[in-house]
């Protein structure tokens, strides 16, 4: 019987265009885990160019890699400084959740 062989998953290889890496980030950004969020942001990372965005951001190559593994543990200001070399702006809305519970601001 021939043996089967499977190739590694890499959403990277799965995030073509910018309408794909909003969708991403956006449906990772809902589950608000710190670490699926850097490692997100490493998945948009090697779709693009990791050397390039490790120069730009100021950081070797292989300490991007580690902060943005999902066990690394970057700082906000890292994640802002990827996002912006990423051209992504991070922004804040209100939760539906809170909205629903009547704390609204006046």
């Amino acid at each position: 019987m021939a043996q089967e062989g499977f190739s590694r998953y890499d959403t990277a290889d799965y995030l073509k265009t910018e309408d794909d890496i909003a969708a991403y980030l956006e449906a990772v950004m809902e589950d608000g885990d710190p670490a699926l969020v850097a490692a997100a942001l490493g998945d948009v990372a090697r779709a693009r160019n990791m050397s390039q965005l490790a120069r730009d951001v100021g950081m070797s190559r292989e300490g991007l890699y580690k902060a943005l593994s999902g066990e690394g543990n970057p700082t906000l200001a890292t994640v802002m400084k990827v996002a912006r070399a990423l051209g992504l702006r991070m922004s804040f809305q209100t939760s539906q959740a809170h909205a629903s519970n009547g704390n609204e601001a006046a």
